[in-house]
């Protein structure tokens, strides 16, 4: 039973275990990642052998299937280029993948606003950008969306080449992002979006990562053996047992991520944050610990985990303020080679789906063409408090990446600045750049001790540096 349902869901389409397959991840029309060793995988007959051979090389590599049908090999791959095939052959037939590039491979995660597509706002909106969406050397896949209680082995996939027509139902940040580095560095990009709009943190997450350190998921994990007993364990977006959504803990790291490893790509960028806004102190370490757990379980190392901070916007039914959030999503830049692209410029207070994508894309981008293709020239982020210094009834602030300078985005005088002493009372602040510093002041506190910038949910502050990059929220202080 639980073979049919997922044969169904998942979309392998009824193919027999008798055949030589590739996994759903690897199709026509894909990039894999250059010059690297490649893992690839599928099913075939169990106990069966073989042999996977690429047009790039003329040596074979050899793979036995296990028991359940799996095999995986490892092909060394070349440099960016193509297109080239690659071949899966067996005693029970063989499977070719056509039109292959070697590139970039970028995996692209996270809940709406990642998810959300280039005809999401109606076909007007990127109507230039999709006009000028004629790239044969970017390659676009999005995952189904599909819950599973139990880690999965599979995934249908589908790779596209870019094109007016196939960009539309894609990721907007993401092909915002992947253009724009195929602009700069001129090779192949594969893009592979696999996103939930609403998702939480923890669904992306392995159940063991989550037992080990968050114990309130405990109770909702123990059901799931039991649910899956009932029900099967695979579910479509729009079915499954009472209660089961993506929010739940580990459901879509199951379905939609742990299919996708160790597949060989570049990194990952990441916008999600909006689902766990009632916890922010929980993100402080949930965060990191996903992007610690994604590097564990892909076993390529420290690769590239960027990620976008959560955007202005009212959040009317939230008691604490989501600027805990964004502190929250800060920390995680203590993870190595991590990046935070800040959108406090590019928010919308009425709509949690901002309309500006390509901005959110382009940062994105920036991040990886400074630390991952070269292009060290480049500011990639906007001022990030540094620390304060307190001069009588002001207190002086200094940055990092600063760049060209620090500016106001209007040139109207530095808002949504607020100031307290030690009763932890906060009165709105005369905020003024000196050279590279920030000098805040208010009447109302003679003795000031603590400085917060944009700390309301809506707040749509105006610090950024010369390049037009904005500073994040942040606070001086530690209090409750």
């Amino acid at each position: 039973m639980k073979m049919k349902l997922w044969s169904l869901i998942v979309g392998l389409g009824g193919v027999s275990q008798a055949e030589v397959n590739f996994a759903g991840v690897f199709g026509d029309n894909m990039v894999l990642q250059q010059e690297t060793n490649a893992p690839v995988w599928g099913t075939a007959e169990p106990g069966e052998v073989v042999m996977v051979s690429c047009s790039w090389t003329r040596e074979s590599t050899k793979a036995k299937t296990d028991e359940e049908g799996v095999w995986r090999a490892v092909v060394k791959t070349p440099k960016a280029g193509g297109p080239h095939k690659l071949t899966a052959h067996g005693e029970s037939g063989d499977t070719t993948l056509s039109n292959v590039l070697m590139g970039e491979v970028w995996i692209c995660s996270g809940q709406s606003n990642m998810q959300w597509k280039m005809r999401g706002f109606g076909l007007k909106h990127f109507e230039e950008a999709v006009k000028k969406a004629n790239y044969p050397e970017i390659r676009l896949c999005t995952l189904p969306q599909i819950k599973a209680l139990e880690p999965q082995q599979n995934i249908k996939g589908r790779w596209e080449v870019c094109n007016p027509k196939s960009v539309l139902n894609f990721s907007a940040v993401a092909y915002f992002f992947g253009s724009r580095i195929h602009q700069e560095i001129d090779v192949p990009i594969g893009l592979l979006s696999t996103n939930w709009g609403g998702s939480s943190a923890e669904a992306w997450m392995r159940e063991e990562a989550l037992l080990e350190g968050f114990p309130n998921f405990k109770a909702a994990l123990q059901t799931y053996p039991e649910m899956a007993e009932e029900h099967g364990a695979v579910f479509s977006q729009k079915n499954g047992p009472k209660g089961l959504n993506q929010r739940s803990p580990a459901v879509l790291y199951n379905a939609m991520l742990k299919p996708v490893i160790p597949m060989a790509m570049r990194g990952v960028i990441w916008y999600q944050g909006e689902s766990n806004v009632k916890r922010p102190e929980e993100y402080r370490t949930l965060f990191s610990t996903l992007i610690y757990d994604w590097r564990e379980e892909w076993k390529q190392g420290d690769f590239p985990f960027y990620f976008v901070q959560i955007a202005p916007f009212h959040y009317r039914a939230e008691k604490k303020p989501v600027a805990l959030l964004r502190e929250a999503q800060m920390m995680a830049l203590e993870e190595p080679n991590t990046g935070m692209v800040v959108t406090m410029d590019v928010g919308d207070p009425t709509n949690i789906h901002p309309k500006q994508k390509e901005p959110v894309g382009e940062r994105l981008a920036l991040l990886a063409l400074a630390k991952d293709y070269g292009k060290s020239d480049l500011v990639y982020s906007g001022p990030i408090y540094r620390e304060m210094e307190k001069k009588g009834s002001q207190i002086s602030l200094s940055f990092q990446h600063v760049g060209g300078g620090l500016q106001s985005r209007d040139g109207e005088p530095l808002s949504h600045f607020t100031i307290a002493g030690r009763d932890q009372e906060f009165y709105p602040a005369e905020a003024k750049i000196v050279g590279d510093r920030v000098v805040v002041k208010s009447s109302e506190v003679k003795s000031p001790v603590a400085v917060r910038y944009g700390w309301g949910n809506a707040d749509e502050p105006n610090l950024m540096n010369a390049e037009g990059l904005p500073s994040p929220s942040f606070r001086t202080d530690d209090w409750e």
